[in-house]
């Protein structure tokens, strides 16, 4: 069986997004659980950049509108943070395209919105 890639790693990610669903609980705005967020991995020394910009190449040009990972942890996984009733499908194709531009191969989709924590992992 293969194994996961960056499993250690996004298990302790996600160990940390359930500690601050279980504390807050589901209803705030995405920003509140960023702010949490980056007091917990902070707190067990997880590497992490908040709201990392990137630019987007596009025919040898770069735009002029880039995009900003919510997180992107140990520099190797994009972290997504939402506060919906579900994880949509655009959520999850936001994702693919932050992981081609960012070069990192695991995305995680987390969803504080519903009344238990949601999370969908990507690999690109």
């Amino acid at each position: 069986m293969a194994e996961l890639i960056y499993g250690e790693e996004a298990y302790k990610i996600i160990g940390k997004c359930m500690e601050v669903h279980r504390q807050l609980g589901a209803g705030f705005l995405e920003i509140v659980y960023k702010d949490a967020l980056e007091l917990e991995f902070t707190r067990a020394n997880i590497p992490f950049e908040r709201e990392k910009k990137y630019q987007i190449l596009y025919k040898d040009v770069i735009l002029p509108h880039c995009f900003y990972a919510d997180f992107v942890i140990m520099n190797e996984i994009v972290l997504e943070i939402k506060a919906t009733a579900a994880i949509a499908s655009e959520s999850i194709s936001q994702t693919i395209n932050y992981l081609a531009v960012s070069k990192c191969k695991l995305g995680l989709v987390v969803n504080f919105g519903s009344k238990s924590l949601e999370y969908k992992r990507v690999v690109f």
